[in-house]
């Protein structure tokens, strides 16, 4: 089985709150991570998405604490989209 990570870079342009979070975090740009497993048994390529992590950098607000943090895909489109961000070219999937 091949696995794979996509990452990616997300602005935000105002704070923002996770899910089953009580942090409220700053607006700014944020790395994704997406795992994905290789679907195995099709005549083509063809993968599916297990994980998606946002990475928290460490600031003086969260203690120096950098963390990833598991969010369900549709709840990042959702902040995504009530923020009006944007992604930055920089997706690329890594083995």
């Amino acid at each position: 089985m091949f696995d794979r990570t996509n990452h990616r870079s997300i602005h935000f342009n105002r704070p923002f709150r996770l899910p089953d979070t009580d942090e409220i975090f700053a607006a700014g740009d944020y790395d994704v991570d997406e795992d994905e497993i290789l679907i195995e048994g099709l005549s083509r390529l063809a993968y599916r998405r297990v994980a998606t992590f946002i990475k928290v950098p460490a600031t003086i607000e969260n203690q120096y604490r950098m963390r990833l943090l598991a969010i369900e895909p549709e709840e990042l489109d959702r902040i995504i989209k009530l923020d009006g961000g944007e992604n930055i070219p920089a997706s690329h999937p890594h083995a």
